[in-house]
């Protein structure tokens, strides 16, 4: 019997429970026999045995922290209950002990609950897995599935693995990994994630990601990490806590001394406890930082929450950030001396030494004709374009400054070539054969469906200022921006010129956030006070690097993310509103004898309750975001159905 509960009263949330109910029992049959039976000496009793019960878990507990040089709100306590005790205080005493450790459980309790969206994720996870091992399905554990081995889902089953459809056809919900309701199309060649579920048809996936080498299990050690990490608003309060603990003892102690009055000395230390402020900052930012993982938004910890919080200037690379990220190639301008083919031929060449998103078009154009065969050595130009070496030939290909750079003039055709593309909003990519200009490829990319409705959600949030900075010409990058009713473009932009402008903005006295999905925008991400990454779901080192990470590629998550931190720090200071107003009411209420010992520790654990109910508040989506949400998706919905008959 002694063996199975032991291990029960080891997990504090169970122990606490047992001793409360403990606490309480002795207490309604202490109050049975002094009202029921006059029996003041049982009475006297049962009120120290209900004392001693709830009340060495707690001594337990400041002795622990006293070990470590730490006055905890438990030592206050205990030295209350003591001393309550010594004076014949036995009711007092019962009371305060059976109240915080109550109060104690029930904060345990609801912070689970806070904590919920880590609970939901690690639901998500699937257990098994049914692998092709020798021509047979077989059901394994989800961990033991080895990379490369093909995983048969069903209808209706989670994805065990992280890995790439190799047959079938399904509609995936990855609600779990991007907080996307719509489920996903998907067929051979697309990529899936653990935790989400094949709501039809049936999927042969080779499986390249298995257990702890998930989306999925990156982004539960990510929300872990974050919801521990301390803001700085929760490490100064900490600190004042520090001193705050000993301040109230030290003011017991002077008014004992002044009035000679021991309950009011005691009521003071139990009265003061700052449990309630200890706990209104990390409540918060637990419940925010969930709030944000269930909508597929990650935050990297407490501090990146307040940042977001405070950003007033947002800065977005503009290729496949606020586009599609998949232009099309739409002319082709061979120069003298050389044929369409010949041009395609040379550009896809170079371009196939990179994963540039204006290289994949003209690589698929060319190899829709003809075979292409991979450069022998490739120089990438950060910003500029790629040199590359084929067969004895030197090619360039890039925008126009690598063209300076090599020293390659450009004569009358191709001037006449480049402002024409350029006024027509192309993006060009000028190519290079051995030292001379040989032609121009125009390409043209469409911004996101869900740009125009985020940058204006962005505007009504009171971000004002919201600047395109993009390394492509000023001429196609003002016409992105005019679809999008951006204002301020900085085109043609080398990564120092980007990491030059952030800085700029900044000594402005600007909050700036920075969006971006490329090599070159690293700088300047790593400069602005917020880095986002957009599209993660997949990509470890957008997960690891990005202060906060959207998994899905919806520029819709960024004005959500901006309203979750912003929601967050309000709740925050609304918790330390609530915590310092009942402090300094107790303390009043103390002072004109209105409050004793009992009364003032069951108003400080409503007190912390209240903080925590509040903090809570923010795992719900508000209900403005979520009206927003339903009618932009029944837009674009509509404009989708509509596009094919308007064009």
């Amino acid at each position: 019997m002694i063996t199975r509960i032991l291990p029960l009263l080891r997990n504090p949330a169970t122990r606490r429970k047992w001793l409360v109910l403990g606490s309480a029992a002795l207490i309604g049959a202490g109050l049975v026999v002094r009202w029921g039976f006059g029996a003041i000496d049982l009475w006297a009793a049962l009120m120290v045995a209900a004392a001693v019960l709830a009340g060495a878990d707690i001594a337990w507990r400041a002795l622990q922290a006293l070990r470590i040089h730490h006055l905890s709100i438990e030592l206050l306590v205990t030295i209350a209950a003591i001393g309550a005790l010594i004076i014949g205080e036995y009711w007092e005493a019962a009371a305060v002990t059976f109240l915080f450790m109550l109060g104690a459980w029930l904060e345990a309790r609801t912070l689970r609950q806070t904590r919920g969206a880590l609970a939901d994720l690690l639901k998500a996870a699937p257990q098994l897995a049914t692998v092709i091992r020798d021509g047979q399905p077989v059901e394994v554990a989800a961990s033991a599935v080895r990379p490369g081995e093909t995983v048969l889902v069903r209808a209706g089953q989670r994805i065990p693995v992280d890995g790439e459809v190799m047959e079938g056809n399904a509609a995936v919900s990855e609600a779990a990994i991007t907080g996307e309701p719509i489920p996903a199309e998907k067929a051979p060649g697309a990529r899936v994630y653990a935790g989400t579920i094949a709501e039809n048809g049936l999927l042969r996936i080779r499986a390249t990601g298995v257990g702890a080498d998930t989306t999925l299990a990156r982004i539960i050690r990510r929300v872990e990490e974050a919801q521990e990490e301390r803001a700085p608003s929760q490490r100064m309060i900490e600190r004042f806590a520090q001193w705050y603990t000993p301040a109230i003892m030290v003011l017991a102690l002077g008014a004992w001394v002044v009035t000679q009055d021991v309950r009011l000395a005691l009521t003071l230390m139990v009265v003061a406890c700052p449990g309630a402020l200890v706990i209104s900052t990390p409540v918060s930012i637990i419940a925010g930082i969930g709030r944000a993982a269930r909508s597929g938004i990650l935050i990297k910890g407490g501090q990146h929450l307040e940042n977001a919080g405070r950003i007033d200037m947002l800065a977005l690379d503009k290729t496949g950030t606020l586009t599609e990220g998949r232009p099309s190639l739409v002319e082709v301008l061979p120069l003298a001396g050389i044929d369409r083919a010949e041009l395609l031929h040379w550009a896809a060449i170079a371009e196939s030494g990179s994963d540039h998103p204006l290289g994949r078009p003209i690589v698929a154009a060319a190899r829709a004709e003809a075979e292409i065969p991979p450069p022998e050595a490739v120089e990438e130009l950060a910003g500029m374009g790629l040199v590359v070496r084929h067969a004895g030939r030197r090619i360039a290909a890039g925008n126009r400054r690598l063209f300076d750079r090599l020293g390659i003039a450009f004569d009358a055709a191709a001037e006449a070539a480049l402002t024409g593309l350029l006024a027509r909003g192309r993006t060009p990519v000028i190519v290079a054969l051995d030292g001379r200009a040989v032609g121009i490829l125009g390409l043209s990319d469409q911004p996101r469906p869900s740009a125009a409705p985020a940058i204006a959600r962005l505007r009504e949030a009171g971000i004002q200022r919201i600047a395109m900075l993009t390394g492509d010409q000023p001429q196609a990058a003002r016409a992105i921006a005019a679809d999008l009713d951006i204002d301020e473009v900085h085109a043609g932009l080398m990564p120092e010129d980007k990491l030059r402008l952030i800085r700029a903005f900044q000594a402005e006295g600007r909050h700036v956030a920075m969006i971006g999905d490329g090599i070159n925008d690293a700088p300047a991400l790593a400069a602005a006070d917020t880095s986002i990454a957009m599209g993660a779901a997949g990509s470890d080192v957008a997960i690891e690097a990005a202060d906060i990470a959207l998994m899905a590629n919806d520029l819709g998550k960024l004005p959500e993310a901006v309203a979750i931190s912003r929601a967050t720090l309000s709740n925050m200071r609304q918790n330390l509103v609530i915590a310092l107003l009942t402090v300094a009411g107790l303390l009043a209420g103390v002072f004109s004898g209105d409050i004793h010992m009992a009364e003032g520790m069951l108003v400080h654990q409503l007190s912390v309750l209240v903080v925590i109910l509040n903090g809570m508040r923010l795992l719900r989506r508000p209900r403005a975001l979520r009206k927003r949400g339903a009618r932009e998706r029944g837009n674009m919905a509509a404009k989708e159905r509509t596009s094919p008959v308007d064009a």
